[in-house]
C-alpha cells in the first residue's frame, strides 16, 4: 500500500517488524526520570523534624482559627435539636452513663441473688443429711 520511495525510511515503514519512531519518548522518559526524583526528594522532606514542626504550626493555626465557627455550630445545633424535641449529644451521653450506672447495679443484684440460692440450697442439704429431733405429733392428741 505504501509505495517505497527512495531512501531507508521508507524501507522501515514498510518492513514491519521494526518499532516506530515515537517522538514522544524522550519527554515520557524525562516524565518518568522527573517524577522519580521528586518522590525521593518529598519522602526525604517530610520525614525531617523541621517538616514535622511546620506541619504541627499551620494545623494549630488553622483549629485555633475555626474554633468560634464551630461554636456557633454547635450553638445553633443545640437550638434546632431542641426545636426538634431530639436529645443533644449530651444528653445522650448522660443517658449512657445512667443506663451503664443501671447495668452495673443489676449485675450486682444478680449475683447476690446466686449467692443467695447456692446458700439456700447448702442449708437445705445441711437440714437433710443432720437427724433433727422427732416430730411430736400434736394433732392426734387433740381430738375433740
Amino acid at each position: 500500500m505504501l509505495r517505497v520511495i527512495r531512501g531507508d525510511c521508507m524501507a522501515e515503514v514498510k518492513d514491519g517488524n521494526s518499532k516506530p519512531f515515537d517522538p514522544f519518548e524522550s519527554f515520557r522518559g524525562a516524565r518518568d526520570a522527573y517524577l522519580e526524583s521528586m518522590s525521593k526528594t518529598m519522602v526525604e522532606a517530610v520525614n525531617t523534624e523541621s517538616y514535622a514542626q511546620a506541619t504541627g504550626a499551620m494545623l494549630d493555626y488553622c483549629l485555633s482559627a475555626s474554633a468560634p465557627f464551630k461554636e456557633a455550630l454547635e450553638k445553633s445545633m443545640t437550638q434546632a435539636l431542641q426545636q426538634l424535641s431530639l436529645p443533644s449529644r449530651q444528653e445522650v451521653a448522660a443517658l449512657a452513663e445512667r443506663f451503664t450506672n443501671i447495668e452495673m447495679r443489676l449485675d450486682d443484684l444478680d449475683a447476690k441473688f446466686d449467692r443467695l440460692i447456692s446458700e439456700l440450697a447448702a442449708s437445705k442439704q445441711d437440714a437433710k443429711r443432720k437427724p433433727g429431733p422427732p416430730k411430736s405429733s400434736r394433732r392426734a392428741g387433740r381430738r375433740g
